[in-house]
């Protein structure tokens, strides 16, 4: 109870210290004493709440990499220095929803405002990994020097292999998967150079195209009156639409979350794309779609996870049980450290702020549910079944035809757990590279994040070890697909689907007859 209302006074009294006495924090140096505390106090607290810190590393190994690290803080460092020399000793651990965030800048009211009203600037594109290579891969606005295949040479006169030697050793995955630290950069090395130069309103970039290298300025331009008026009204439209897709339309991404086409003219093929498992309207979207592949001639089910970076845990259970039609088990009694541990979680991160003081005033019952509902088996501590993860039946409504699902690099966490179910209960052939996510389950759940009292920066730590209810393959790595199919960089920026295509040709020819 302490923690909660100390945690509410902090999050009032912050609201009232002035944005420039916080950013000067971030340019004041702190002394090698204290952050050498901050280092013991992460340490103590990942001992103490993460329940598999040694499943990637040994004990033996943490412990030197942390004293390590000590011996080499021997000066005052500003926080975002010492996040870089720490940020890679927690990615070390291997564990893919473990990390360490930097003291981020805060604004002021005028310039969330201004940004509000402005385009991002590197934000505006999706990029390609290929090595130490930077490639565009859309630009959906079509903003001239950036085309499609683009090489990123330089930014700021830095070359793009600098940034990314810098950047990634701040990533990491699931055990010894390789796949994920790919898209992972793909995504996060802009944000980690935002973080590093600040909001910046123009980029001196050095880029090559069709053999010519080019030296320009991106800017970040302004949203004019008629854009904003003419994207919300869009959105308005689509969020409203009666295609059975009701409020599950993506404002930031602008597609929906989940999808079911039928892709050939005879609908023996349903085509099902999953973007991320949210559990926002999925269990409406699953009783209309299967109720739908019920009553069409639907034989094969192809469900599209790559890029899915995972979710709701409710949400893959309850899709699951559209998919068998036996009785099943998908996850298994979920283990954390201690009776107490998830004591420790954001219990207020869950609830919108003016929610905030209703929650509170409901934490005792949290607190005596939460202390009944752990059970210890073998010295283990365990979280009780609440439900879901029971023994469930199948849905009546379950698809018996053949399933297919395409996974990635970058299907991750929940997007993980499923294929490794469905793979185990060979109830599903998969089709692409090695999840990003692992094999044998994650450490995740409900988080505890800690706020080293010196940096001032942030680790949420996972309290919970999730495992799908299989035969585990100890392999301390991601799901390996049936058919494993890796697009090379001229099919990705081709826009060639080839992981797609070979699923639908091998669906030819079981069926030649059908075409």
């Amino acid at each position: 109870m302490k923690k909660i209302f100390f945690l509410v006074f902090i999050s009032i009294l912050s609201s009232c210290v002035s944005v420039k006495k916080h950013n000067e924090k971030r340019e004041t140096p702190v002394s090698a004493e204290k952050l050498k505390q901050d280092v013991d106090y992460a340490y103590n607290k990942l001992q103490k709440l993460h329940p598999n810190l040694y499943w990637y590393i040994s004990k033996d190994s943490l412990d030197f990499k942390f004293d390590s690290l000590k011996t080499t803080i021997s000066k005052p460092l500003k926080p975002n220095e010492f996040y870089q020399k720490f940020a890679p000793i927690i990615a070390k651990i291997r564990e893919g929803h473990l990390r360490l965030y930097p003291f981020e800048k805060r604004l002021t009211k005028k310039e969330i405002r201004d940004l509000k009203n402005q385009k991002g600037l590197l934000s505006r594109y999706n990029f390609v990994l290929d090595g130490d290579r930077v490639f565009v891969k859309d630009n959906t606005d079509k903003i001239p020097n950036m085309a499609v295949g683009t090489e990123i040479l330089k930014i700021k006169d830095i070359p793009i292999k600098d940034l990314l030697e810098k950047y990634r050793p701040f990533v990491n995955s699931d055990g010894y998967n390789k796949t994920f630290l790919k898209y992972s950069l793909e995504r996060r090395w802009p944000s980690f150079f935002t973080a590093e130069f600040g909001i910046l309103d123009s980029v001196k970039v050095e880029t090559k195209f069709n053999n010519e290298v080019k030296t320009f300025y991106l800017n970040r331009e302004k949203v004019s009156k008629e854009e904003k008026k003419k994207e919300e009204t869009a959105n308005k439209k689509l969020t409203k639409s009666e295609t059975g897709k009701v409020k599950d339309y993506n404002i930031l991404t602008k597609s929906y979350n989940r999808d079911l086409q039928f892709p050939t003219k005879d609908s023996t093929i349903a085509y099902m794309k999953i973007k991320t498992f949210s559990g926002t309207y999925s269990r409406k979207f699953y009783k209309q779609s299967f109720a739908t592949l019920k009553k069409s001639p639907a034989k094969y089910l192809l469900i599209d996870i790559r890029d899915n970076l995972g979710g709701s845990l409710y949400e893959i259970n309850n899709l699951y049980s559209y998919l068998v039609s036996d009785e099943f088990k998908f996850i298994n009694d979920i283990e954390v450290t201690s009776r107490s541990a998830m004591f420790q979680a954001d219990y207020l991160a869950n609830f919108p702020i003016l929610v905030k003081p209703l929650a509170i005033m409901v934490y005792p019952f949290y607190l005596v549910g939460t202390a009944l509902s752990t059970k210890k088996v073998n010295e283990k501590i365990y979280l009780r079944n609440n439900g879901i993860f029971a023994l469930k039946k199948p849905k009546k409504n379950n698809f018996k035809g053949k399933v297919y699902v395409l996974i990635n690099g970058s299907s991750f966490s929940a997007a993980s757990i499923l294929p490794s179910k469905l793979k185990d209960e060979k109830r599903a052939f998969l089709v692409g590279e090695e999840t990003g996510g692992a094999n044998d389950g994650t450490v995740a759940g409900r988080y505890s994040t800690e706020k080293l009292k010196n940096s001032k920066l942030y680790l949420p730590i996972g309290l919970m070890l999730i495992q799908p209810n299989i035969k585990f393959t100890h392999t301390k790595k991601g799901v390996v697909p049936d058919q494993e199919i890796i697009p090379t960089l001229e099919e990705i920026l081709q826009k060639k689907d080839v992981q797609l295509d070979w699923v639908m040709a091998e669906i030819n020819k079981e069926n030649p007859s059908r075409f």
